[in-house]
């Protein structure tokens, strides 16, 4: 670690929460250089959904490359792209009956947000948008506009004007309906709300702590934006690409947005980002928004792979399977510690184990890395702790990990009572 520590910046975060030099990867394990092996519930932040190294990815990078592929083509035709393109429409958009015009952004989740910021300003003729309490949008400066979290935003001096904050459901509990709050605003011509281009959500906060805005509420969110002329912006970086159960997070709803950003396990592991849009909203000119690296056609090649996976239903019902596991041993640790009074949250593989308690979350998490498991915290006072195994997690594994979630929550609990009795000091630095 040491040369980690010389030259890398102070910036680095996972590193010093998981304090040790990984060497290997395959499927949802990781080892290290001393050959100690790692469970992975967090899954490159929801990048690696099919995975660490699946093989069938592999062997179309390899044998891509050897054929001399082209691997940096700007926008340009590429047999990769061609290939991705058909795949993605065959297989994602034509049997949900969805019809987007497709377009590549700079690799990361923060372009694709950017870019579909811009397209709705520039189509609509509006510069405001509203975004919601707890959500996050990337870190570049329109992204981190519309992103609630005071830890990237108070110290970033950018003009953050243009955008309006909004309570997402259950901010204030479930005796009011935030939807027709947002709806009073956008009524109410002394509000001091502009009227929006665009809303921005995620149907699940995943750094906000994981929360659930309820399918009514969306249905609600979406139908204010059809009555008053507004874009309706779903990022669904996260937790898109089957990570609550359906490929898209918002299907369960049945609403249908005009925009949707996609990145993280779209590209297999590797940089891909991507905005969908309904075809009239595609009035760029060409070569008006641009970037390097729009388009990874080694991206290409492994999500045409993977993208197989939702070929048929055998997919989502292994999905089901392995969130029912999920959930019910997540509600059994819950009750077996009822004195904690631990909160189970999510839907589908993305799932949060709250801790009122200040700081416990992280000694859980902390302690659990000891015993082998790599799991990360959410939420604005990092309270919750963020489940994010691969879809593609055996259950023998998937059940090994929440046993030392478990084992960890007691050991915190006896370090914590015995602390209390006097005789241990708990480490407080985690948080």
């Amino acid at each position: 670690m040491r040369i980690i520590e010389q030259l890398e910046s102070q910036v680095r975060s996972y590193v010093r929460h998981f304090p040790t030099v990984f060497k290997t990867a395959k499927w949802s394990m990781l080892y290290d250089e001393q050959g100690k092996e790692y469970i992975d519930f967090f899954a490159g932040a929801g990048t690696l959904n099919y995975g660490h190294n699946n093989p069938a990815a592999i062997s179309a990078l390899i044998e891509y490359m050897q054929n001399d592929g082209i691997i940096h083509g700007l926008d340009m035709a590429t047999t990769a792209k061609v290939n991705f393109l058909q795949k993605f429409y065959d297989t994602i958009l034509a049997p949900r009956h969805m019809e987007y015009k497709v377009q590549f952004s700079g690799p990361t989740g923060t372009n694709a947000v950017e870019t579909a910021l811009k397209i709705a300003r520039m189509v609509k003729g509006r510069s405001n948008v509203i975004a919601f309490t707890n959500g996050f949008h990337g870190l570049t400066m329109g992204s981190m506009a519309v992103t609630g979290n005071a830890f990237y935003r108070d110290e970033a001096f950018i003009n953050r004007t243009n955008v309006s904050f909004m309570p997402y459901d259950g901010y204030f509990g479930d005796g009011i309906n935030t939807a027709q709050y947002m709806r009073k605003f956008l009524e109410d011509q002394s509000s001091g709300v502009d009227l929006p281009a665009a809303v921005i959500l995620e149907t699940i906060q995943a750094e906000g702590g994981i929360n659930v805005a309820s399918s009514e509420w969306l249905r609600e969110i979406e139908q204010i934006c059809r009555d008053f002329d507004i874009l309706l912006i779903v990022d669904d970086v996260q937790i898109g690409n089957g990570r609550t159960g359906t490929f898209f997070s918002f299907e369960p709803s049945g609403i249908n947005p005009d925009i949707i950003t996609l990145s993280k396990s779209i590209g297999a592991g590797l940089p891909l980002a991507m905005v969908l849009m309904r075809p009239e909203l595609d009035q760029w000119k060409p070569g008006e928004h641009t970037g390097t690296f729009r388009g990874n056609n080694l991206a290409f090649v492994a999500s045409t792979e993977l993208l197989s996976y939702w070929d048929n239903g055998d997919f989502i019902e292994a999905l089901s399977f392995r969130e029912k596991i999920l959930r019910d041993e997540l509600e059994a640790i819950a009750n077996k510690y009822a004195d904690l009074e631990l909160e189970v949250r999510g839907r589908g593989l993305i799932a949060g184990l709250r801790f009122p308690q200040q700081g416990m979350a992280g000694n859980v998490t902390s302690e659990a890395f000891e015993r082998g498991l790599v799991i990360e915290r959410s939420g604005a006072e990092h309270d919750v702790i963020k489940f994010l195994p691969p879809l593609v997690i055996e259950e023998e594994v998937l059940r090994r990990g929440l046993a030392i979630i478990d084992e960890s929550i007691a050991a915190c609990v006896e370090k914590r009572d015995s602390m209390l009795k006097g005789t241990y000091t708990l480490d407080s630095e985690n948080d």
